[in-house]
């Protein structure tokens, strides 16, 4: 079986400016070119990974928002994953409108499209994450926000203020209990503000992991993995190998195998390729 890696992006492969050096490019073709099995985990969409990993031939599938869905990168196609239901999804907006909120709907359509479906921007925290994105495809904004069948919902984010948000988490939490996963964190750009996301309870990179290893034909004990933070927990829960970047969270850190250096040192690169002459020697 050829070694299987499967990475976290931001914080652990790409660089503090979001991007891959010239010498990770180079290490990542040529284990791919040899038959290394690698690929990532994320909780960007496709079209954010893409734009920041294309100069990568990645060949095997990727997993994206966090476990939700897994994409076949060649074909365009998804593989599986695991999503909200349209009427959760819109038992879960009217939550919201009781809060006075509306969130961005991380969402496919029929044709396996990503899509973020919205109503209109008027809130401060939902304009500098749109605006962050500009000319992005994705946006589609809507009269009313409402989830047909048609669409499968990956995530619902309400960007806000601390005090804005918590009202609805606790709400969301007696409403809709084990049956959305509820994550509540700072956001890192937009200042003061903090995401309110819920999505599938299997929606997180531990089972993305396990499904992934199943379609490259790999057992999860054979799998090594990298990561930073926190949403890295499940794929470090499950995997045979854990690799921690040096300024990883804590949390990572004390689940870790292996602690290597920062993602500004090509800290991934530098273990497959240190792992890869290890093997052939």
């Amino acid at each position: 079986m050829p070694s299987c890696y499967l990475t976290d992006l931001d914080g652990t492969l790409l660089r503090s400016d979001q991007s891959l050096s010239d010498y990770t490019i180079a290490q990542l073709k040529e284990a791919l070119e040899a038959g290394t099995i690698i690929s990532y985990a994320t909780a960007r969409s496709y079209a954010s990974s893409y734009k920041v990993t294309s100069s990568i031939p990645w060949r095997y599938p990727v997993v994206l928002y966090n476990g939700a869905v897994i994409f076949d990168p060649e074909g365009k196609r998804v593989l599986g994953g695991h999503w909200l239901s349209p009427q959760l999804s819109n038992d879960i907006l009217e939550a919201g409108r009781q809060h006075g909120l509306a969130p961005l709907v991380f969402a496919l359509n029929e044709d396996d499209e990503e899509k973020v479906l919205h109503e209109k921007l008027t809130r401060a925290g939902d304009l500098a994450f749109y605006e962050s994105r500009p000319q992005d495809p994705r946006f589609t904004e809507l009269e009313f926000l409402h989830i047909h069948d048609s669409f499968r919902s990956l995530i619902l984010s309400f960007i806000g203020l601390y005090e804005e948000l918590l009202p609805l988490k606790q709400a969301a939490e007696r409403l809709f209990g084990g049956l959305v996963h509820i994550q509540f964190i700072k956001d890192a750009y937009i200042k003061d503000h903090y995401f309110l996301e819920m999505s599938h309870p299997l929606a997180n990179k531990g089972e993305g992991a396990r499904l992934w290893a199943k379609l490259v034909g790999a057992e999860l004990k054979d799998v090594t993995v990298f990561g930073d933070n926190l949403n890295d927990l499940g794929m470090f829960r499950e995997a045979g190998t854990r690799i921690a970047v040096a300024d990883a969270h804590e949390q990572i850190i004390q689940l870790a195998d292996c602690i290597v250096g920062t993602s500004n040192e090509d800290a991934v690169a530098r273990y497959i390729a240190v792992e890869r002459s290890r093997l052939t020697t």
